[in-house]
C-alpha cells in the first residue's frame, strides 16, 4: 500500500510555525535555523518543501490576509442595519490589544512590503478588500437613506481602513500610545460625520 503524502501537512505546519516565529522574532531577525529548529526539522527539509525562507513567508503572508479579511467579511454579513455592520466592521480591523497575532503578523509582514513586490501585492489586495467591505456598506446605507455621506463611498472607506491602519499600529507597539476603547471611538466618531448618521447610541 502506498504511503500517504503528507506535504500539505507538513507545508502547513511550517506555515503555522512561521507564523509563530515572525510574531515572537520579528520578520527582520528572522533566519531559516529559526524556523527549521522550531518544526524539529534541518534547515534542507524545511527547503524541500519551499525553496526559499521568503517563499515560506510569502505563504504566511498570503494565509494571513486570507484570514484577517475573510473574518471581516463575516462579521459584515452578520448585521442587516447599515449601522451596525459599520460599527461591527470598524470594530473587527482593530488588533484586540499589544498581542493579536494576526495583527502583529500582518503588520510585521507589511514592513518587507515597502522593498519586495510580492509582499506589496499581497498588502495593497489586503487593503482593497478591506476598503471593499467599507465600500459595499456605505453604499448600501447611502441606498436605503441611513446614510448621507458627505463625499463618495470610496474616499470614505479608504479613510476608514487607513485610519484603522495608524491606530492600529500605535495599539500593537511596546507601550502603546492608547487603548483599543479611544481607537475605536475616534473612527466611530469620523464614521458618524462622514455618513451624517448618529451611531453613537447603537
Amino acid at each position: 500500500m502506498a504511503r500517504p503524502n503528507r506535504a500539505a501537512e507538513r507545508r502547513a505546519q511550517l506555515v503555522e510555525v512561521a507564523r509563530a516565529a515572525v510574531v515572537e522574532r520579528g520578520i527582520v531577525d528572522l533566519r531559516l535555523r529559526d524556523v527549521a529548529d522550531r518544526a524539529g526539522m534541518s534547515s534542507g527539509s524545511v527547503l524541500y518543501y519551499f525553496p526559499s525562507l521568503a517563499e515560506l513567508l510569502a505563504e504566511v503572508q498570503r494565509e494571513a490576509v486570507d484570514r484577517f479579511c475573510v473574518a471581516r467579511e463575516r462579521v459584515a454579513r452578520d448585521h442587516l442595519d447599515p449601522r451596525l455592520r459599520l460599527l461591527a466592521t470598524i470594530h473587527s480591523g482593530l488588533p484586540a490589544g499589544p498581542d493579536d497575532e494576526l495583527c502583529l503578523l500582518l503588520y510585521e509582514l507589511g514592513a518587507v512590503a515597502r522593498r519586495d513586490p510580492v509582499y506589496a501585492a499581497r498588502h495593497i489586495a489586503l487593503y482593497e478588500r478591506q476598503v471593499a467591505i467599507y465600500t459595499a456598506i456605505l453604499e448600501a446605507g447611502a441606498a436605503t437613506g441611513v446614510f448621507d455621506l458627505v463625499a463618495d463611498p470610496l474616499s470614505i472607506a479608504r479613510n476608514l481602513v487607513t485610519l484603522e491602519d495608524g491606530y492600529g499600529l500605535h495599539l500593537t507597539l511596546a507601550v502603546p500610545a492608547l487603548d483599543v476603547a479611544v481607537a475605536e471611538s475616534a473612527i466611530r466618531s469620523y464614521a458618524a460625520t462622514a455618513t451624517r448618521c448618529a451611531l453613537e447610541d447603537l
